[in-house]
């Protein structure tokens, strides 16, 4: 781990473990220590801190202090961030000769004395006035973190259409995956208490973006109370994130962090006796296991891939293409719902049952489209395509399809809290 040195700093103060936000506002040190994650960022650096400073110095009732991770900045930006530790009080600035917004994180935090931790994004695209209510539920105990979500019904975001789609296809695939109970992994506006971050972080392996996400599923895990804040964002329009890369680490980091529950690698059950947390409850009679409920659904998607393809194959000549396409899916996914059901996530009983065949209905209904959208796009680039090629082009699409129904059984259809009060 990259050891974090502070500019404009005195961290000889001791705390006191038994209340430690009480004994650092007595001894006038920082309560609450807000990271800003900076890389190239010199026009706006700046301001933004100036910013922050005086909304924190007008609203919040504790001493604080403003930490500049500068991220290996090529430009002027840590000039910036070490000359405003002489222009501002509680300001400081540290440099790290790596990238990576989670490697800053990590360090900053685990050097830090105060006994609340925060961080934003730089731009500030979160409004200010959700900070307060942010780290309040930590500050009285109530909560161990706390994030800023800009999906839930409160908040209000002004973002383009593909970063909105974006950002909830990745929460979908988080609850669908990792059975995540948060709304909103990325959004940069997050907090934790400093004695829960000494035993959480060194579990969390991921330097980039995907460290929010590591840190939330883990707490979760590990029983720890997640608050909640609803957010007004609006986006950056000069944001210089790579969205295809971060999204390709994302999905890789997600891979190897539902390896390691999967397997039970991961330390949790020592994690829970330490913070005296008691494990996450499970639905009884409900096969919990990602790859336990991955086999099974690939097994009967294989099933249910075949049985498409020979009722489409029968009905082609008769109904042709796009009849076929609906046919042969509407029957198969009627029976892929109810082998899902019982065999997959382990939905005994009649009850609810109406209810989640019409919501595989509509989920069926995303698979129709695909199929037949991948049928329109075939059909208008050559008017008599050959069979071999419309086969091919609809078992990738039902791939796909595959893919998308299993997220949403496993995040909405027979999500657990719903499978419990089904039960």
């Amino acid at each position: 781990m990259t050891t974090a040195t502070l500019d404009g700093e005195n961290n000889d103060t001791p705390t006191t473990t038994l209340d430690p936000v009480r004994a650092a506002a007595a001894a006038g040190t920082a309560v609450l220590d807000v990271v800003i994650p900076v890389y190239n960022e010199e026009k706006g650096i700046e301001g933004s801190v100036r910013r922050l400073h005086a909304h924190l110095t007008s609203t919040f009732p504790y001493p604080f202090r403003i930490t500049v991770a500068d991220n290996a900045s090529t430009d002027n930006t840590y000039a910036i961030a070490h000359w405003l530790t002489g222009q501002l009080p509680g300001v400081a600035a540290v440099h790290l000769p790596e990238k990576g917004r989670g490697r800053a994180l990590k360090a900053v935090w685990s050097a830090s004395d105060a006994p609340i931790l925060a961080y934003m994004d730089v731009d500030l695209s979160t409004d200010l006035a959700a900070l307060l209510p942010l780290v309040a539920p930590l500050i009285s105990g109530h909560s161990d973190l706390a994030i800023g979500t800009r999906l839930s019904k409160g908040s209000r975001v002004v973002r383009g259409t593909k970063r909105e789609v974006i950002s909830r296809c990745y929460n979908l695939i988080l609850r669908g995956t990792l059975q995540a109970g948060f709304s909103d992994a990325q959004c940069g506006f997050k907090a934790i208490r400093r004695d829960v971050a000494e035993r959480l972080l060194p579990l969390v392996e991921d330097t980039g973006w995907f460290f929010d996400t590591e840190m939330l599923v883990l707490a979760e895990r590990a029983g720890l109370r997640i608050h909640e804040v609803p957010v007004d964002w609006v986006d950056d329009p000069d944001s210089r994130v790579d969205i295809v890369a971060t999204a390709l680490a994302d999905l890789k980091g997600v891979w190897r962090l539902g390896r390691g529950l999967a397997t039970g690698a991961l330390p949790l059950h020592t994690l829970r006796a330490e913070l005296g947390r008691d494990a996450p409850e499970v639905a009884p009679g409900v096969p919990s296991g990602l790859v336990r409920q991955l086999v099974r659904f690939g097994g009967i998607g294989v099933a249910s891939t075949l049985a498409y393809l020979v009722l489409y194959v029968l009905l082609r000549g008769v109904l042709g293409a796009f009849a076929a396409n609906l046919l042969a899916l509407l029957v198969t996914a009627i029976a892929n719902t109810a082998a899902n059901r019982r065999l997959t996530f382990g939905v005994r009983g009649g009850a609810k049952r109406g209810r989640q065949h019409f919501e595989g209905l509509l989920v069926f209904g995303l698979g129709l489209v695909l199929t037949t959208g991948a049928l329109g796009v075939l059909h208008a680039m050559t008017s008599t395509p050959g069979r071999g090629v419309e086969l091919a082009v609809l078992i990738c699409a039902n791939l796909a399809a595959t893919v998308l129904r299993f997220l949403l059984f496993r995040a909405w259809v027979f999500h657990p809290r719903r499978r419990g009060a089904a039960q």
